[in-house]
């Protein structure tokens, strides 16, 4: 092989880099018609020692949608975003996003990385960090702990780190250790470190359980907000924080679809009073 012919050594991009690559061929996709399916559940179900805690469950979140699910302790919302998230495998059925990837074919790595983050009820935060070094850390991907904090930083990834404190209300706060934080302002938070994630879909497990009234309505607000760019799917017990959302509810028992449309039409039906809202 000549000088002229070599292929020359092949140089590994930039974490960071390649992260703002992955983010804008996401924003491209983003911009498919609002109502394309992103996610798509058919037959799922999953037992586990003889109990099933999903049961033939299909569901399906359009892109650019919100969604809440409601339903009684043990109707299989967990279990469901287990699924979705690949930390637990159906026994049958078919899991899809954003058309044809087959998210149980993916670990939960995998899943993360294809555009799916997940925010559990308890907000894990790195208090001992100011609320701004966790958004660089969430942001920061592969590298480690010392190298994100010492990490050259510029404008783009500045940019972005603003954009999302503005998005999660702690411009002012992102000086403070997020240990000064309020339960509610840490729940912020652990959103916007998802969001320096990029994820294409959201899903968010009982996101206002011990806020304030005042800070119940700013996260209504925050997440309608987020929605405008990304699917967003929310567990909720707190039906008047599910009011606020204004979105299609889907209602949970026993591991299927008991309800599904307008809070108002759920709400009234018989099935759902018996089995949740009567209690």
């Amino acid at each position: 092989m000549t000088p002229e012919t070599a292929v020359p050594p092949r140089v590994s991009p930039h974490p960071y880099a390649t992260a703002m690559a992955e983010r804008r061929e996401r924003e491209a996709a983003a911009k498919a018609p609002r109502g394309e399916t992103l996610l798509y559940l058919d037959g799922v179900s999953k037992s586990f020692d003889g109990f099933r805690a999903i049961n033939d469950l299909s569901l399906v979140v359009a892109r650019g949608e919100m969604r809440a699910i409601i339903g009684p302790n043990g109707a299989g919302k967990t279990t469901m975003m287990d699924i979705i998230t690949g930390k637990t495998r159906p026994d049958r059925g078919d899991v899809y996003f954003a058309g044809d990837i087959d998210l149980t074919a993916h670990d939960e790595a995998g899943i993360a990385r294809l555009g799916i983050g997940r925010k559990f009820q308890k907000p894990t935060v790195f208090e001992g960090h100011t609320v701004e070094d966790n958004l660089r850390l969430a942001l920061a991907g592969d590298r480690g702990i010392f190298a994100a904090l010492l990490h050259r930083r510029g404008a783009e990834e500045d940019g972005r780190i603003e954009e999302i404190l503005r998005t999660v209300r702690l411009w002012e706060k992102r000086a403070l250790p997020a240990a000064d934080l309020s339960h509610g302002q840490k729940q912020w938070l652990e959103i916007g470190m998802l969001l320096a994630q990029d994820p294409e879909l959201l899903l968010v497990d009982e996101p206002v359980a011990g806020m304030t009234d005042a800070e119940t309505e700013e996260t209504a607000r925050l997440l309608k907000g987020i929605a405008q760019t990304r699917s967003v799917v929310v567990v909720e017990h707190d039906m008047h924080f599910v009011r606020m959302l204004d979105v299609k509810v889907t209602c949970l028992h026993e591991g299927h679809v008991l309800a599904e449309g307008p809070l108002d039409q759920v709400s009234a039906d018989p099935r759902v009073i018996e089995v949740y809202l009567g209690r």
